[in-house]
């Protein structure tokens, strides 16, 4: 076993990679159950159009709120990368991909309420509609990003299981945090996976327990890099050769 210094993009990437992570958590939990939870009733389309309506600054604020969030997630992504990439440039790589799919997915969610904003602005072209429609049409935009979230976050948990995989390998991280990580990225994979094709398996397994370990092992390694950063790796030899050569 060979023991590898940190280097100082290395160290860099992850003090970004915590800020960013324990910055996005707040903003994306406030955006979604502090303005989405208050506005949006479940069942009411009409009193749902009326809150929208009634408090369109909020509304926009959430939005921005998303895309902050979603540029975080781009900042993780780059950080995560430049942290792995010396232990498996391919997989590190691959990990990306997969996170800048949730990411996109995120962009798209944004981009539905938006789409609920134009149908309930009262525009002139609108009036060709009834209200009792364009509300409901409102509400399909909002309710489609439901089902988009499942979408990212079945490649959310791939990424994160393949990160976590690198940072056991590695021991960047408690090995015993990123066994953690793999856990229930993995869970995670499997439960949105079979949940897309069987929509009744949330009544097995509640939607929160989906993500929610993902989420902690997410929040616990943004601490990690943030206040404790990255130790040094513990690779083989040839696995490193490996990945230089890549």
């Amino acid at each position: 076993m060979t023991i590898t210094g940190i280097d100082d993009s290395q160290r860099k990437a992850a003090r970004l990679a915590g800020i960013a992570g324990l910055v996005s958590i707040p903003v994306v939990a406030y955006a979604n159950f502090g303005i989405h939870a208050r506005l949006i009733v479940e069942g009411n389309v009409a009193q749902t159009a009326q809150n929208i309506i009634a408090h369109e600054t909020l509304f926009r604020t959430s939005i921005a709120l998303d895309l902050i969030y979603s540029a975080a997630l781009l900042v993780v992504l780059a950080a995560l990368y430049v942290i792995l990439k010396p232990v498996d440039r391919t997989l590190a790589l691959l990990a990306a991909v997969f996170r800048l799919i949730y990411a996109l997915m995120w962009v798209r969610m944004t981009l539905n309420l938006f789409d609920a904003l134009r149908l309930l602005s009262g525009a002139d072209y609108l009036r060709a509609f009834e209200t009792d429609r364009v509300q409901a049409l409102a509400r399909l935009a909002l309710r489609a990003s439901f089902d988009e979230y499942y979408v990212g976050l079945l490649f959310w948990a791939l990424a994160a299981t393949v990160c976590g995989y690198l940072l056991f390998k590695s021991s960047y991280i408690p090995r015993a945090l990123a066994a953690f990580g793999i856990v229930a990225s993995g869970w995670c994979a499997a439960c949105t996976f079979v949940f897309i094709i069987f929509p009744g398996f949330a009544n097995v397994v509640n939607l929160w327990w989906f993500d929610t370990p993902m989420t902690l092992f997410e929040i616990a390694t943004s601490c990690w890099f943030l206040f404790k950063g990255i130790g040094p790796s513990r690779l083989k030899e040839n696995d490193l050769r490996r990945a230089h050569a890549l």
